[in-house]
């Protein structure tokens, strides 16, 4: 998911491409293909990225209104990515319990501490938003996960911290949901002991 080879996963269950007609970035290698996929982030209009942002939100709400998760693990937007929060006071407001990850130390799992929209936060060590009154919750059912690309297998390309890949290694595994914009399609191998998010969803994606 991030470049570290962690979790085996069989192909046939990998889902499908979310891009749409867009054309996958190529680059020679991760590094570089990071760069490139930050530059097109950066390069998106305000309000080009405000009505995909508000689209994404549409096709979490109806992917929640078909799957009725009671918790649920969600990302504080960050360095251009979707942002969710609306989508967020609406889960909230339906009695979803929501939790943002917390990093613990380095090169460990993540912790989850419980969340409500609009409660105070602060920034830890790494510059990461999270609830000033920590409180300490288990794993999500599921979980929203930021995706800086992906690729056509649903595999997602990350920052390359290894966060998600290690959080993922205990079972029972949560349902991922992986959160990109359909120009963040890209070329990369599949890592053989790699997991693929179980659907990725963009400004152009049905949800299920």
């Amino acid at each position: 998911m991030t470049g570290e080879s962690r979790i085996p996963r069989s192909s046939a269950a990998s889902p499908p491409s979310a891009a749409g007609d867009a054309t996958p970035v190529v680059a020679e290698d991760k590094a570089s293909l990071r760069k490139a996929l930050h530059a097109l982030r950066r390069a998106l209009d305000p309000a080009v990225k405000q009505e995909w942002d508000a689209r994404i939100c549409e096709q979490l709400m109806a992917w929640w209104r078909h799957n009725k998760f009671e918790n649920i693990g969600v990302y504080w937007p960050l360095a251009g990515e979707p942002d969710l929060l609306p989508a967020y006071g609406h889960l909230a407001a339906a009695g979803v319990r929501l939790a943002l990850p917390v990093v613990l130390e380095k090169n460990a799992i993540l912790g989850f501490a419980e969340w409500q929209p609009g409660e105070a936060m602060e920034c830890d060590r790494m510059g990461v938003a999270v609830p000033k009154d920590l409180r300490a919750v288990e794993r999500p059912e599921a979980l929203v996960i930021p995706c800086l690309g992906f690729n056509a297998h649903g595999y997602r390309l990350g920052y390359g911290g290894g966060y998600y890949d290690r959080t993922l290694e205990a079972e029972p595994r949560p349902l991922t949901l992986g959160i990109a914009y359909a120009h963040s399609a890209a070329v990369f191998p599949d890592a053989p002991h790699d997991v693929a998010l179980d659907l990725v969803i963009t400004e152009r994606t049905a949800p299920r």
